[in-house]
């Protein structure tokens, strides 16, 4: 009754072999140390570099550049395994399907060649700094500074809730280079830590304890006359990245959406098995009419969110996915999978609390979906100026 991501319009017989290699890859290489990664708040470097050897890293980044050579359908997929694999905290995401795309489009050519295909292969982990303590959403009020001096930018300013923060070797720091602006003062800057940690001015904090996707190391670091050189300036000149930023946030929201769909499918699945074989009063669970309907609906909602998912994916990959319905797309499907979460542990009783079942790590790792990459109320907002 589920649609089968492999018959998803946008498939085809290259996309399917890669989901089967990822799938079986992650089964065989990842899932075994969850537990271990979860335990620790981090996932291990090693597995950085399996995943480069594998060809799961920068899937969609071209092969000069060290990449797959693919587009989005290739992080779609990846993005759906994942999920259906229960790998949560593997930053991905952030790494190959955000930072490596902002290289690709804005960096220069010596750019793409110094970091990305290093980033392909795992010797590399990025990560983006937009988040402050005192700032979420609006980022065109960061503090963060980057202040030309000489042939370097200096960097000051506190970040915070950066994925693959304990790990990354290069962070994207969104910052201000011109600080009197708003918007048009904001840039990229891309910081390598080798050589700056420390004595150099810039540390990471403490790996943060979260509600859930307890495998992500989460992280606050700090810049405190951090020098990067004005040739890690992303674009031909200052006061692009707010414009950047923007540029690249349909496909941003739509990794997210994806991820979303994938999720509600998962629990979908592992609820309709468990309400077929678990018994209350001499049925199965599945028998009352009260789990009946309230599965109807949410796999009518599964549904519906795979269709339109999949039509924001044909859009992306076409040049029409248009930042509103982008917005619509991250908003909806997460609010969904926070929902539809919720109501199938109710299926399970006391054991849906447990942390030993799937259905309570993906409880709490569901949590956060609706407030990265840009909260569900700034979603609607956007939405509602177009109105």
């Amino acid at each position: 009754m589920l649609t089968d991501p492999n018959e998803a319009p946008w498939m085809d017989e290259e996309l399917r072999i890669l989901r089967e290699a990822a799938g079986r890859f992650l089964r065989k290489e990842f899932a075994p140390l969850m537990p271990k990664w979860e335990k620790q708040g981090r996932v291990d470097r090693e597995a950085w570099r399996k995943a480069g050897e594998a060809g799961l890293l920068c899937a969609s980044i071209p092969e000069c550049h060290g990449g797959g050579g693919g587009d989005f359908r290739h992080e779609a997929v990846l993005l759906q395994e994942l999920a259906f694999n229960g790998i949560m905290g593997f930053g991905n995401s952030v790494h190959s399907g955000i930072v490596a795309h902002y290289i690709n489009a804005y960096g220069s050519a010596e750019q793409k060649q110094r970091w990305l295909p290093k980033m392909a292969s795992g010797e590399l982990v990025a990560a983006i700094a937009m988040t402050e303590p005192g700032t979420g959403s609006d980022l065109q009020a960061v503090a963060t500074t980057a202040i030309a001096d000489g042939g370097d930018y200096v960097l000051n300013g506190q970040k915070t809730f950066l994925t693959n923060g304990i790990n990354a070797d290069l962070i994207c720091v969104v910052a201000k280079t011109d600080p009197s602006e708003a918007a048009s003062g904001v840039s990229l800057v891309m910081v390598e830590t080798e050589g700056v940690e420390g004595e150099g001015g810039f540390s990471r904090g403490r790996n943060l304890e979260k509600l859930g996707q307890k495998a992500a190391d989460t992280a606050e670091v700090f810049f405190d006359d951090v020098r990067a050189p004005k040739a890690n300036l992303l674009g031909e000149k200052e006061g692009q990245g707010f414009i950047q930023l923007m540029q690249q946030l349909p496909q941003e929201r739509l990794i997210i959406a994806v991820g979303a769909v994938a999720a509600i499918e998962k629990t979908l699945r592992i609820t309709a098995d468990y309400v077929k074989e678990r018994k209350a009063f001499g049925k199965r669970i599945l028998d009352f009419q009260n789990t009946q309907f309230k599965l109807a609906e949410r796999y009518t909602e599964a549904r519906l969110a795979r269709v339109f998912v999949d039509d924001c994916v044909r859009r992306l990959l076409d040049g029409t996915l248009d930042a509103t319905t982008a917005a619509m797309a991250k908003w909806w499907t997460t609010q969904k999978q926070c929902e539809i979460v919720d109501e199938c542990l109710q299926f399970f009783g006391g054991y849906g609390y447990m942390m030993e079942f799937p259905i309570a790590r993906m409880y709490a790792d569901s949590r956060i979906q609706k407030i990265y990459g840009g909260s569900n109320e700034i979603m609607k907002l956007l939405i509602a100026r177009e109105i």
